[in-house]
């Protein structure tokens, strides 16, 4: 296992997840990764003490594109109606689509727009720093 020990993948992700709490938002992280790497990633981000909690893949039978993950981050959020996943890659938008939760997609994981949008992203920004800007235009805003 190769751990990310710089923050520049993540850049904005910390100031994304402050945005939303300022506006309200129980924030909870739900990655695939293996639960010491989600842990690595969660001190990376600094961001401990900020989300709401966070999800692994040691808390669910199956991971992304399944919608066990998106379905245990919402019982961990209180099953909040206005629940809104945020993903840069085609399994984020599609198992947030099986647990009925719309997706605002960055183009950071690698993929294009127009997969982004085909698996279903309600809206899709070049990078967090963009979504950061353009918030208001999304069901976060």
């Amino acid at each position: 296992m190769k751990l990310i020990d710089d923050v520049e993948p993540f850049a904005g992700a910390r100031h994304l997840i402050e945005d939303l709490k300022t506006a309200g938002h129980t924030v909870v992280l739900a990655s695939s990764a293996k639960p010491e790497e989600v842990e690595h990633y969660v001190d990376l981000l600094d961001a401990r003490e900020l989300a709401d909690g966070w999800t692994h893949s040691g808390d669910v039978g199956e991971t992304k594109p399944a919608p066990d993950l998106v379905r245990t981050a919402l019982d961990k959020a209180g099953r909040d109606e206005r629940a809104v996943m945020v993903g840069d890659t085609p399994w984020d938008v599609k198992a947030a689509a099986a647990a009925d939760v719309p997706t605002v997609a960055v183009l950071t994981g690698g993929f294009s727009e127009a997969e982004l949008r085909d698996a279903g992203a309600v809206a899709v920004f070049e990078d967090i720093e963009g979504l950061r800007s353009g918030l208001a235009s999304t069901p976060l805003g």
